[in-house]
């Protein structure tokens, strides 16, 4: 039997003008999801990807990889015939031989109208055929199993099963953001849901030693190893802010010290991205959920940024973003207690209004640059790939 993964795509389909690119960045990412599978010929056919599976001993695992690609809809395994009738019904039989099902449906779909037969009258030759095998019925809105009939120019596909994919873009296709990633629950699902949009994206993470035990950066390598399955390769910085956050304790009042934090870092993680070419920052704040995210002290910490910020999880509240956490599969390593930096000289009491005169008081005590520098110049730099070559991780 002839077999092939049918990839499914949405949202690339709609881009015109520039689907080839999109078309491109995805077909790259799902020979690097499964790189270590061994070799699978690619081909782009009208409206989907064609992975060819014939003899591959793997088919399932390297379905489940494709179906983690972001840009993708869905995924199938499917059988591979000629664009006849005689060698649909073939595929058809052997699909429901020693099978039992109450229902049925068949979704015959045609990507060339001039095929002789239209798909309500593949439809029903096919279904019929199926009730001759099988001890079953007919039901178009709830059937127990749906066989889908693909038919393409030069061969048809026919299977019964799809794998949903996340949909969206692929990565690398709408650049590249450089994501603020504590050891928390949200910053995570801000990172993927940026992946899942076309951007690849670059991590910073903030730690407190020498004041705290680096079990933060063990968390953050722990996510980042994670997501980095969503895009194949990730670099991620981590950057000391013990002493930075000292510095702000000994010059700056309480209450303002949060968003002083917030600024200092924006302005680190907004220089260690443009090395990488990043064209914006992404955070994981949520509206209201802290007292750095107000409105008003949001806003106090995007006027020191040169690039947009994307808060791609503003709207949503905690049940929300721990229900994708889950989903994603980091909200395990992210509820493991650890020693943040964002809980190392914190005020009791912080300000949720802080005013632009406040912050500029605030800071005139602090030299920014030089702060700003420190970080950066003590940051260092790991890196990431999935399918893991080694099963290490690379550091610089």
């Amino acid at each position: 039997m002839r077999r092939a993964a049918i990839v499914h795509y949405h949202e690339v389909s709609l881009k015109r003008g520039n689907r080839s690119l999109f078309l491109r960045h995805l077909a790259m990412n799902l020979q690097r999801a499964i790189a270590d599978l061994g070799p699978v010929p690619l081909r782009q056919l009208s409206g989907r990807i064609l992975l060819e599976l014939e003899g591959h001993p793997r088919p399932e695992a390297v379905r489940d990889r494709l179906a983690r690609v972001c840009g993708v809809a869905s995924v199938a395994l499917a059988e591979r015939v000629p664009s006849t009738l005689d060698a649909m019904r073939a595929a058809v039989a052997r699909l429901v031989e020693g099978r039992e099902f109450a229902s049925f449906r068949i979704t015959a779909r045609r990507a060339f109208k001039t095929y002789p037969l239209t798909s309500v009258e593949l439809n029903r030759e096919l279904g019929a055929l199926v009730l001759e095998r099988a001890r079953t019925r007919v039901d178009l809105h709830h059937p127990e199993v749906t066989i889908h009939v693909e038919v393409l120019p030069a061969e048809t596909f026919v299977y019964t099963e799809r794998a949903p994919g996340p949909g969206g873009l692929p990565v690398g296709a709408s650049g590249t953001v450089a994501a603020l990633l504590s050891g928390g629950i949200d910053s995570p699902v801000a990172a993927w849901r940026m992946m899942k949009r076309g951007c690849r994206v670059v991590f910073v993470h903030f730690h407190g030693v020498p004041y705290l035990p680096p079990t933060s950066q063990a968390k953050a390598r722990a996510l980042v190893e994670r997501l980095t399955e969503w895009q194949y390769r990730s670099d991620l910085y981590l950057v000391p802010f013990g002493e930075i956050q000292r510095e702000v304790v000994l010059a700056v009042p309480p209450p303002a010290r949060v968003v002083v934090y917030r600024r200092l870092m924006v302005r680190i993680a907004e220089a260690l991205g443009r090395r990488h070419g990043a064209e914006a920052l992404t955070t994981g704040e949520s509206l209201g959920q802290v007292a750095s995210q107000t409105l008003t002290n949001i806003a106090r910490i995007d006027e020191v940024a040169r690039l947009p910020i994307l808060r791609p999880l503003i709207g949503m509240d905690k049940l929300e973003i721990t229900a994708e956490a889950q989903r994603l599969g980091t909200f395990e390593t992210s509820i493991e207690p650890d020693a943040d930096c964002c809980t190392l000289f914190v005020p009791r009491h912080p300000a949720t209004r802080v005013s632009e005169e406040e912050i500029r008081a605030a800071e005139a005590r602090l030299d920014i640059e030089g702060l700003v520098a420190r970080g950066c110049a003590e940051a260092s730099l790991e890196t990431f790939a999935f399918p893991a070559p080694t099963g290490v991780v690379a550091a610089r």
